[in-house]
């Protein structure tokens, strides 16, 4: 049987805390959310300013990505490219860029979704929250 890393709630709290002061910086309103490996909420902030239905893509996000066991960006390019189709895979809610899987010795533990920003600027709020766990 292998072992495998996870999130403790101190975890969900630096990621939060880490995302937030990212995000704040830089005077956006986002929703962070941050989930399991099985894309169960773990955490969500939603901060003042931040559309409410960020704080239903933002998770959305999360879940995409760690189910994928990769950023969420990637399904937001397949579609783009013009493979329709796969926006029926229910199972992956939010194929749009700003979901970014945690990975721990090749494992995904979780991930974490943004919403409210650019795409772009939601995967870099996601990436500074991930930081804050000092994986590499």
């Amino acid at each position: 049987m292998k072992t495998k890393a996870m999130l403790e709630a101190a975890d969900v709290a630096a990621i939060l805390q880490a995302a937030q002061a990212e995000a704040q910086a830089h005077h956006w309103a986002v929703t962070i959310a941050v989930v399991d490996e099985g894309g169960h909420l773990l955490g969500l902030t939603r901060l003042d300013g931040a559309a409410p239905v960020s704080a239903h893509i933002a998770p959305g996000k999360a879940v995409t990505s760690a189910l994928g066991q990769r950023e969420s960006v990637g399904y937001e390019k397949v579609v783009n490219d013009g493979r329709y189709s796969f926006l029926s895979v229910a199972a992956l809610p939010a194929k749009l860029e700003g979901g970014v899987p945690i990975m721990v010795d090749g494992q995904c533990i979780g991930a974490v979704g943004v919403s409210g920003v650019k795409s772009d600027e939601d995967a870099q709020i996601a990436k500074a929250g991930i930081a804050a766990l000092k994986l590499a």
